[in-house]
């Protein structure tokens, strides 16, 4: 999955048709009954699907990108407009929504089988299929409108974007390798944020597209380590379910491994001072302290070493970034 969520006893909703039992053996086939409920209001429709899509997690790529473009700004010398910021914002979060509705939509039917997911919306019926591609439709749409108005490259560039994000729901039925598409999917990012800003493109924020990229293939494997047995019966990709927690966790720690190393290298190619490399060690700090979190016989700590910990590693990047540009 692109984000997961926190599992819960699975229960049929309230306005869902259910069906009634047989009164005594050999009555006729039960009959589907109608619970009426109250139609949810407004708000609580805004909440299901802000949860369909883990709208919070979005923490996970905007701070990249946002440090990006502060930095990009920096570099080229380029007037800071907020209409230009705003669009980056909303580029972001309208391609992450797409993608993850995109991905529930596609993957219900497994996220129904799987008694970590059963409890997500589509399963349990909170939010129609409709619904969905409706959600999906209106984010992809908002995303190119915002890349036409941040410029003709990322515009050129965002239905191969789109293609990525919404390819990365069905790789896990071909390939194992779902976690380095996922990280390719996420690791964009920065590199459209500093081509939306400058229009041309440079080595500096590929190096960090890539970093991104290896920090997200490597707490995915993580999350992922408790779906292989899921997967494997399923005949799902994942490295967990291909090659058994342990090795997976070890490819896990060599992808963190090569994220800090093109962290500190995108420092060093735009020359960036203390406040960037304390951020960028407190980041390697924290992935080694995410790996002591887990091991192939203790997984109970991966929702703090998911959430948590990758939260601040994004957070610390962006604060960072944001800091140097402005210094």
């Amino acid at each position: 999955m692109i984000e997961p969520e926190r599992a819960e006893p699975a229960r049929a909703p309230a306005d869902r048709v259910t069906t009634a039992p047989a009164a005594v053996e050999g009555a006729s086939p039960a009959r589907p009954v109608a619970i009426s409920a109250k139609a949810p209001g407004a708000l609580e429709r805004v909440r299901r699907y802000s949860r369909l899509v883990a709208l919070p997690h979005t923490v996970f790529a905007l701070p990249f990108a946002l440090g990006s473009a502060a930095l990009a700004f920096r570099q080229a010398r380029v007037p800071f407009t907020l209409s230009r910021l705003g669009w980056i914002v909303v580029a972001v979060a309208a391609a992450r929504t797409a993608a993850m509705a995109f991905n529930r939509l596609v993957d219900r039917r497994f996220d129904g089988e799987n008694p970590r997911t059963r409890d997500r919306e589509l399963p349990r019926g909170l939010i129609s299929r409709p619904g969905a591609i409706a959600l999906t439709t209106l984010a992809a749409a908002l995303f190119l409108v915002a890349a036409w108005r941040l410029g003709p490259w990322p515009l050129a560039l965002a239905p191969l974007a789109l293609a990525i994000l919404f390819g990365y729901s069905l790789a896990k039925r071909f390939t194992w390798a779902t976690h380095l598409w996922l990280g390719l999917a996420l690791g964009g990012a920065p590199a459209g944020a500093w081509l939306a800003v400058t229009g041309r493109f440079a080595l500096a924020p590929l190096i960090l597209s890539v970093a991104v990229a290896a920090w997200v293939a490597g707490f995915d494997i993580i999350y992922s380590c408790q779906d292989a047995a899921f997967d494997r019966a399923r005949g799902l990709g994942s490295a967990p379910a291909r090659f058994g927690l342990d090795r997976a966790l070890r490819f896990s720690s060599l992808l963190h491994l090569a994220a800090a190393v093109g962290l500190f290298a995108f420092g060093a190619l735009l020359h960036l001072g203390p406040i960037y490399f304390a951020g960028a060690l407190a980041i390697a700090a924290t992935l080694v302290y995410e790996h002591r979190l887990v091991s192939p016989t203790d997984l109970s700590r991966i929702d703090r070493a998911f959430f948590n910990l990758n939260g601040w590693v994004s957070l610390l990047f962006g604060a960072c970034a944001i800091a140097e540009a402005l210094l």
